[in-house]
């Protein structure tokens, strides 16, 4: 009947709802419950790379890219922010002669350049 008002094949319909589940599905399950055994442990604070390397410890190899995805997936993400490190250049900022000394006035275009 449904088939009908949808205008679906119904051997379509059966071959949806007797499908069986791929092993990368069925994986993917697995992991989906590692990863939100270990999230939930961690009080929401790991990321992808630390559940990644205890995935690691515990015989799961999977990439770190998996992880995120299957993270974004779930919808969760760590709370904790990384906090701004500062790195300085190594080499130092070169102080240049001033040759214009603050005299602007030329007598033709392009005769004196400036910039910050």
């Amino acid at each position: 009947m449904i088939c009908k008002v949808l205008k679906f094949p119904r051997s379509t319909y059966y071959k949806a709802k007797n499908r069986k589940k791929s092993k990368l599905e069925k994986f993917n399950e697995i992991l989906d419950q590692k990863i939100l055994e270990i999230y939930y442990d961690s009080k929401k604070r790991y990321g992808a790379p630390k559940i990644q390397k205890i995935l690691e410890k515990t015989g799961i190899k999977v990439n770190i890219k998996t992880v995120q995805k299957r993270m974004k997936k779930l919808k969760i993400r760590s709370i904790v922010i990384r906090k701004f490190k500062n790195h300085k250049t190594k080499e130092g900022i070169k102080q240049l002669l001033n040759i214009i000394n603050r005299d602007f006035e030329t007598t033709t275009i392009n005769q004196k350049w400036c910039a910050d």
